[in-house]
């Protein structure tokens, strides 16, 4: 497509964000310097509307951007929109207070879903891409432990171990010390075989069944099924959308409700780069009036989980692209200063 063609068409995309109104050619050359005369615009939006970038809404006059015409003006986009300092400081503020892991998401969905108006999504830190930070070992009875394991997201599991026979507080500092010098760091991937001898290195059998016993609960807890977690927030931001959806917006709402339809939207953590889903690219049918924006964030430069926005496909998308992608980099930040 040529330079000018994509120029007409990123104005009318502009125009009809802003305005909620089809943009005929007069109107872009009003507003816009385009460099060249009403009718040239007019050929240009014939040429894009005949390649299925725009379209005309029952009678109007003026044209509206297709799905097709939205994903062009993503992919060429020159950059996304910087936060301005009062948007980047409030982010720093709200974020900042947060005391655990629950509040850390909380505050991110709400903080996402007042910056972009939109619907925000954010999911918790998968286990299984987290590394441990810290196994802590407490004395609930002479013969009964808990087992505190917490991740380097934050992210902390409990698990009360019967044991064998009596432990005493020695052999527990003993066992808490070297388990935290082995596997402190570590991906949980790992941790198996760091730890497949140190029962072997108890002097008292006794003590041996007891390290082993404890072993096999940390193992366990490594490896279990944790069922992906998600927190939703700004569902009330659609109503303002009402136009956006041609029928009804209530298969949206149904849409969000599906825990598995909203993981498959952001994708695979693995994919940690900006993902945007434009109209029916968005494989669950309810949501093909809508975009999805998302990103993954994390500590140390590896992405843990997704975030992201669903929202209708007019929708301002440099502005959404640099919210998402500010917030992901902040809540990264916490997740390593925490």
């Amino acid at each position: 497509m040529s330079e000018r063609r994509l120029e007409v068409l990123r104005a009318i995309v502009q125009d009809y964000v802003g305005t909620e109104e089809p943009v005929g050619s007069k109107a872009l050359t009003e507003r816009h310097r385009l460099g060249v005369s009403p009718a040239t615009v007019r050929n240009d939006m014939a040429v894009l509307e005949e390649e299925g970038y725009i379209a005309q809404p029952h009678t109007s006059a003026g044209r509206i951007p297709t799905d097709k015409g939205y994903r062009l003006f993503v992919d060429r986009l020159a950059g996304v929109k910087p936060l301005s300092t009062p948007e980047r400081r409030a982010i720093h503020n709200f974020l900042d207070g947060a005391v655990d892991l629950d509040d850390v998401v909380g505050r991110t969905v709400r903080l996402l879903a007042q910056l972009t108006r939109q619907v925000a999504v954010v999911q918790y830190p998968s286990l299984t891409r987290s590394s441990i930070r810290h196994v802590e070992l407490l004395a609930l009875t002479p013969a009964r432990l808990m087992l505190v394991l917490i991740t380097d997201t934050g992210r902390v599991e409990q698990r009360v171990i019967d044991c064998p026979a009596p432990f005493g507080e020695t052999s527990l500092a003993d066992l808490r010390a070297r388990l935290n010098s082995r596997v402190g760091g570590r991906r949980f991937a790992d941790v198996p075989q760091l730890v497949q001898d140190l029962p072997e290195s108890f002097e008292e059998p006794e003590d041996r069944a007891t390290v082993s016993t404890v072993l096999a609960t940390l193992l366990e807890t490594l490896v279990e099924e944790h069922e992906e977690r998600l927190m939703i927030g700004g569902t009330a931001n659609l109503t303002r959308f009402g136009h956006d959806f041609p029928l009804t917006i209530r298969p949206v709402l149904e849409a969000l409700e599906e825990q598995v339809v909203l993981l498959k939207l952001l994708g695979e953590v693995k994919e940690s780069g900006m993902t945007v889903r434009i109209g029916h690219e968005n494989a669950y049918e309810g949501l093909n009036s809508t975009s999805v924006v998302s990103v993954g964030y994390g500590s140390g430069g590896e992405a843990v989980a997704k975030l992201g926005v669903v929202g209708p496909t007019r929708m301002d998308y440099p502005g959404t692209m640099g919210a998402v992608r500010a917030v992901a980099r902040y809540v990264g930040q916490i997740l390593a200063e925490s």
